[in-house]
This record gives C-alpha cells, structure tokens and sequence, in this order.
C-alpha cells in the first residue's frame, strides 16, 4: 500500500500534468520568490494576448452580452480563462481538478446552438465559472482536502452544478480548500498551501480559498464557494473581491460534500464569488429564477422579488464583537465606510456586542460536537495526520444526544434574543461589522 504522502504527491502530479504544455510558464519567465503580487503576471510575462486579457478582465455579465453581440465566442472565453487557471494554479497552487476538455466541448455546442438559434442557452450562456472543490462534478474527484479521498471519483453531478449548466455555464476547475473545509486558510496534506495572489506571503482565508485567489487573479470570473462560519467572506475580505452568504435555503445545498457530513446544527450554504456586485447579482437571480426548491428539497420556495430601497438606511454598526479586537486597518475602514454614509445622508448608529461571545462559544460546541471521529474517519483511511490548526478537533470530546439538544436550546433562544434587539432598534436595514 501506498504512504499517504506517496498518494498526495502523485494526485498533485496528475493535476500539473492535466495543463497543455503549451500553458506552462517557462523558466525563465518564473517570477521568484520574492515577487509577492503576480496578479500583473499575466501582461508583463507577454504569456497572454490584449485579446485575452481583455476576456480576463472581463466580468461575467460583460462575458454574456459580448457574446450575445457574437463580439466573442464561448469557445474562446473559455479558452482563455482555462489558460489563465492554468497559469494561476503555477503561481498560487489554487487547482484541484481540472476539466478543460470537457468545457471545450461544452462551450463549442453553446456556440453552436446560439449560431442555429439566435437564443442564448440562458443568462449564464458562455460564462466559465470555477467551483469549490467540494461541489462534486461527474467523473472529478470532490477530495476536500482529505488524502483519503483523492481518487474518489463522483459519479453524478451535484444539483447546483447540473442547474449552472442548464443556465449556459462552462464549469471548468475546481478549487482548493483546507482540511474538511473547517480552517481559515486554505491548506491540506493534499494539494499543499494556496496562496493570496496579491501577496505571496499571506493567505487567501479560508475556506473558500482557492476561489477567491483564482478569482482575485482573474482566471475566473465568477465561482462558487460555501460558508458556514466565514468561508466565503474571510476569503472575499483577504482577496479583495465580493460574495454573498445568503440566508439558509436560497441556493441548492443538499447533496454538497462535505468534510463533517451530518452536522446540520449549524448548517452551511453555498454562493457566488466574483469581482463586481452586478455578477453576485447575476447569479442570485438566475439561481431562483430557476425554482431550485423543485430540485432540493432544503429550499425555500421564495422567488426573487424586485425591492426598491429607501433613500435614507439606518445602518447600526459594530465596532468590536468583543471576542477579537479589530486590527488598526479594519477600524480605519469602519470608520471611513460611517463617515461617508452619514455624509450620503444615511441615519447611522452604534451596535452592542451583546450575545456574540456566547455565539462564538455555541458554535465552537456545535462543530466539536462528535469528537472530531467524522474528520478523524476520513483522515485514517489514508493514515495521514492532522493539520495542527485542527488541534480543537483531535482534542475534542464527544457530546451525547441530551448535551447537544441542550446547546440547540441555547443557541434558538440566543436568535430570538438577537431578533428581538434587532426588532426593537426600529427600521434597521443593516449592521456593519468586521468579520473577525
């Protein structure tokens, strides 16, 4: 039998070489090191067209309406976002599966529909969009980042998926993650570190990581991620792109894979990751416009309503969740966003922080709850050992079925004492607040 380090080495060599040659970076166009920002690596390496940077450049909602005024081709969008996922993946180590032959494939029949018809396949017609690789796609592995699971190869497509191809999207990679996606910071024993394409020294969070890093080097216009505890928005906030976490039954979840099957007390949902607010729009809308309540059935059967906002937004803010003291750059951002609000003429007001201390320590019991035996399972059958951020989890001790009803008791009873205050505070539209 294999080592596992003998597994991941050889899982992390099937996936450089599924990269045409002809998409390798040369050595002597390898920047060292020390170069830290390679998101201009794709116009000063001269690897890359004016044409396709401009594809590159391009957001998702761009991408439709050039190809809808037959300016570009899927084919050729495509292409260039394959070749630049390529090049990333070299840069930032942010792949894990690749599919290129088959969103070739797939973006030549758009075209040729589109050229028969006159009629986009659907709003998402020609995008290519990259998944997290959780998010199973047929015939590609879905490892979240356990060795164990390398060569686990799906045997259907999971329902967000089969639903974004029949809207006209080219899935064509997908992304890396950190162990069972419960850290923030993208690293396993599998495929290694991801790194923040802006600075190679810090990380991209976690655990939508790889994502925001293909996204933020803009060999991917739009991708999908999940969060149950911040994993689209720490990455979102490290790489300096937008996401939505959407409340619990907007989007299709329930036959995700996932790195703690079962633990549904505090439940995770997917959502868009992309450069502009109009292609996290874009996706929400096309996403409900399809009715996904029909398909899973963990979804909620609200369509999507058009809401005009009112002129003035009483906004409460959060300065310090009195868990983790905000950094001097976060306060300088809260205090700059509240200057300009007020200036706009919006009502702002402060905001306690009241209840998230017990929050935090609800949801650390909760994630905890089985001992670690779920990440432990799937960690053995490799025998590869634990990432030591996962310490809480190798050290935990199981809760039984009283114990836990108990901590759901608490944490329903925390959300009516928040929805309460949030009631009482009236007409509140938001609360702005530092993630962590």
């Amino acid at each position: 039998m294999e080592g596992w380090q003998d597994v991941a080495a050889a899982k992390r060599k099937a996936t450089l070489a599924s990269i045409p040659s002809k998409w390798l970076i040369p050595a002597k166009l390898m920047p060292n090191d020390d170069v830290l920002d390679v998101t201009t690596f794709p116009k000063s390496s001269g690897l890359f067209t004016t044409a396709e940077l401009n594809i590159m450049a391009a957001t998702a909602s761009e991408i439709v309406a050039q190809i809808s005024k037959k300016v570009w081709t899927a084919e050729i969008v495509t292409l260039t976002l394959c070749k630049a996922a390529s090049v990333a993946h070299q840069l930032i180590n942010c792949v894990t599966e690749t599919m290129f032959e088959e969103a070739l494939a797939t973006a030549k029949t758009l075209d040729e529909e589109f050229s028969r018809t006159g009629k986009l396949k659907g709003p998402l017609h020609g995008v290519p969009i990259s998944l997290k690789d959780n998010f199973e796609v047929k015939g590609k592995a879905a490892s979240v980042g356990f060795v164990g699971w390398a060569n686990d190869m799906a045997t259907s497509d999971c329902s967000i998926v089969a639903l974004l191809k029949d809207l006209g999207a080219v899935v064509y990679v997908k992304t890396n993650v950190p162990t069972a996606m419960m850290i923030a910071e993208t690293i396993n024993n599998l495929f290694g570190r991801t790194l923040n394409p802006k600075n190679r020294k810090l990380t991209p969070g976690g655990s939508s990581g790889g994502e925001a890093a293909l996204i933020s080097f803009r060999g991917s216009p739009l991708g999908v991620g999940t969060d149950i505890g911040g994993s689209l928005r720490i990455p979102a906030a490290c790489c300096g792109i937008f996401t939505l976490r959407p409340s619990l039954g907007r989007y299709p979840h329930f036959d995700t894979k996932s790195g703690m099957a079962g633990q549904e007390a505090v439940i995770s949902v997917n959502g868009p990751m992309a450069r502009s607010l109009a292609d996290v729009r874009l996706f929400t809308k096309s996403i409900i416009d399809s009715e996904p309540w029909l398909v899973d059935p963990k979804c909620l059967p609200i369509p999507w309503r058009a809401v005009e906002l009112p002129k003035k937004l009483k906004i409460a803010v959060l300065w310090n969740d009195g868990v983790v003291m905000p950094t001097p750059p976060v306060r300088r951002a809260l205090s700059s966003t509240v200057k300009k609000l007020r200036a706009a003429g919006h009502e702002v007001v402060d905001w306690s922080a009241d209840g998230y201390a017990q929050a935090a320590d609800i949801l650390a019991k909760m994630f905890l709850a089985d001992g670690g035996k779920t990440i432990r399972k799937s960690l053995d059958t490799s025998g590869e050992s634990w990432q030591p951020q996962m310490k809480a989890y190798a050290d935990a001790n199981e809760l039984g079925v009283y114990e836990m009803w108990q901590i759901h008791r608490e944490r329903t009873a925390l959300c009516k004492k928040y929805m309460d205050r949030w009631n009482a505070c009236e007409g509140l539209d938001a609360i702005l607040s530092k993630l962590y």
